[in-house]
């Protein structure tokens, strides 16, 4: 988890930085307003607080000049505590100490009396874990306790400040019960990643002390994490977690960390924490040395067995290559054998897959032929019979006329001729080409509505084998594709036929330009008297 939130710290930086943008234009936006510009410059003083010494140092001097030009007593007192605050992160602890020390107290605002009291602790705690002085150390302990004692009485009890300053005396005191049971409590509130930092770092220092190396890894790796969320630049988590893994062997990581630590210290110009890590470092900077010099030696060694090795190897290569010399003699004839019979193989594998090919097609060219002759026979049949039937009309029609007209009967031969319908001569027609087509075709019109949506497909009524459309396109099927030479057949116009086809395309699913190939695809089904279709045919149209 450390890990992966370590390539992501750029991320949390960015957020950080726009933070500060938006603070820094409501800055710009507010600089005739003093109270207001001093209201935005003590948010960007605690946004750079732990991410950049320099920028929360300048902005502090910044908060000093505002309030004694807005001659407000409590801004001044906030102001100093600030700054002392941005002196003691940076680890100018004289410094932080003498601004502490020309604060009035009593002029602080309740709410930033506790950061008072809080910064001051800190300091005195920093300085007794930097001298490491047997005289100085016990009092300026003292006097960080009784500072975080003044801390929690200011705050209310079960707030995160109480809570943090119970863990930091419970630390000063080596009471790990005592942090322990003030972590739990805070775990109940709403954190930021620097509180949970802050808190979790505390009491790993506890459990450290009293021996629980493994769980204060585990705080202490909580915090480090939480330090990058936060962008926290000043804190000492992931220095602490590269002297856990340095202590415990994991050298590699250990360098990690602590190259990071190092520049997050460099980064915000944290004295202290610079001079901290410098020991630890040059230990891991120094193991890292020898590491990679016994890997050189290693790699040396290994060099060595691997020439040896090489030169067996290259021994036995010999070996083999002369045995195989005779053996290769003897295996050229097998080969040439196998090569040869291999070529006649392939040769006659081609030979059979260009036969299976020219099987195939001719079996597609002979079921093309048996259809088509299937079709033409019964067509022939089919329109024999029909104008055998027309020309007997037509004779009888012929002996009628020459009758009348001999014997002068004018009007009748008149309402003879008016009694020829050509109309219902036409659906005959229709009628007995529709029989003979769908006996031909008994599929076309489920295989014709599969070209179609559910919607757009075509329903006969019970009286009906074939419309308009489907009658088109069963020409088409049939061979003819010349508009004209349908519309003939039909009896429309040439543009009635071209609408009709365009407006079936256009509802079909299938593309327009590969419609037409669909409908030659549908295949003849043969019944197995074809004289009794067209006789059908016929006896429908008589």
């Amino acid at each position: 988890m450390l890990d992966r939130t370590l390539t992501q710290q750029h991320l949390y930086d960015q957020q950080r930085l726009e933070r500060l943008t938006r603070l820094k234009a409501a800055l710009v936006a507010n600089q005739q307003d003093k109270a207001a510009s001093f209201s935005a410059v003590l948010l960007i003083c605690d946004e750079y607080q732990v991410f950049k010494y320099d920028s929360a140092f300048a902005y502090s001097l910044k908060l000093n000049k505002l309030a004694r030009q807005l001659r407000d007593p409590a801004k001044l007192q906030t102001a100093r505590t600030k700054l002392a605050h941005t002196l003691r992160s940076a680890g100018l602890f004289k410094d932080a100490f003498d601004t502490l020390e020309v604060i009035n107290v009593r002029q602080l605002e309740p709410q930033y009396q506790a950061e008072y009291y809080e910064v001051y602790s800190i300091v005195s705690v920093e300085l007794a874990e930097y001298d490491q002085d047997g005289y100085f150390q016990p009092f300026y302990k003292a006097k960080a306790y009784a500072y975080a004692d003044t801390v929690a009485r200011h705050e209310p009890a079960g707030s995160y400040i109480y809570l943090n300053q119970r863990i930091f005396q419970a630390r000063q005191k080596n009471d790990l019960r005592a942090g322990i049971a003030a972590y739990n409590q805070m775990q109940g509130l709403s954190l930021t990643p620097h509180q949970v930092a802050m808190s979790a770092s505390s009491l790993a220092l506890i459990f450290e002390r009293a021996g629980q190396h493994d769980k204060a890894l585990e705080l202490m790796t909580l915090a480090a994490i939480n330090d990058i969320r936060s962008a926290t630049k000043e804190g000492i988590a992931l220095f602490s977690v590269s002297t856990y893994c340095y202590q415990k062997g994991e050298l590699q990581r250990a360098y990690t960390y602590i190259n990071a630590a190092k520049e997050m210290a460099v980064f915000y110009r944290a004295r202290q924490r610079q001079l901290q890590m410098s020991s630890i470092a040059a230990l891991i900077d120094g193991q890292k040395i020898s590491l990679v010099e016994s890997q050189r030696q290693q790699a040396r060694s290994s060099a060595w067995a691997i020439g040896l090795l090489a030169a067996l190897v290259l021994g036995l290569a010999l070996v083999i290559y002369l045995q195989l010399r005779r053996l290769r003699k003897a295996g050229q004839l097998l080969a040439t054998t196998n090569q040869e019979l291999h070529v006649n193989n392939s040769k006659l594998q081609e030979a059979n897959y260009t036969q299976h090919q020219l099987n195939t097609k001719l079996q597609e060219l002979n079921r093309g032929l048996n259809e088509a002759n299937h079709i033409k026979e019964e067509y022939i049949g089919y329109y024999f019979s029909n104008s055998s039937r027309y020309v007997n009309q037509l004779e009888d029609l012929q002996r009628k006329l020459s009758t009348l007209l001999k014997t002068k009967q004018a009007a009748t031969a008149q309402r003879l001729v008016e009694d020829i319908d050509i109309k219902e001569e036409r659906t005959n027609l229709f009628k007995g080409f529709d029989t003979v087509f769908v006996r031909l075709f008994p599929n076309f019109v489920t295989d014709f509505n599969a070209l179609f949506a559910e919607a757009d497909r075509i329903v006969l009524s019970e009286d009906q084998l074939l419309n308009t459309e489907l009658r088109i396109f069963a020409l088409i099927r049939l061979g003819i594709a010349d508009s004209e030479q349908i519309s003939r057949v039909l009896g429309y116009s040439i543009h009635t036929v071209y609408a009709y086809k365009t407006r079936v395309k256009n509802r079909s699913f299938v593309p327009n330009e590969a419609f037409e190939a669909r409908i030659l695809a549908i295949q003849a089904t043969p019944t197995e008297d074809w004289e009794t279709a067209w006789e059908a045919a016929a006896a429908s149209v008589g």
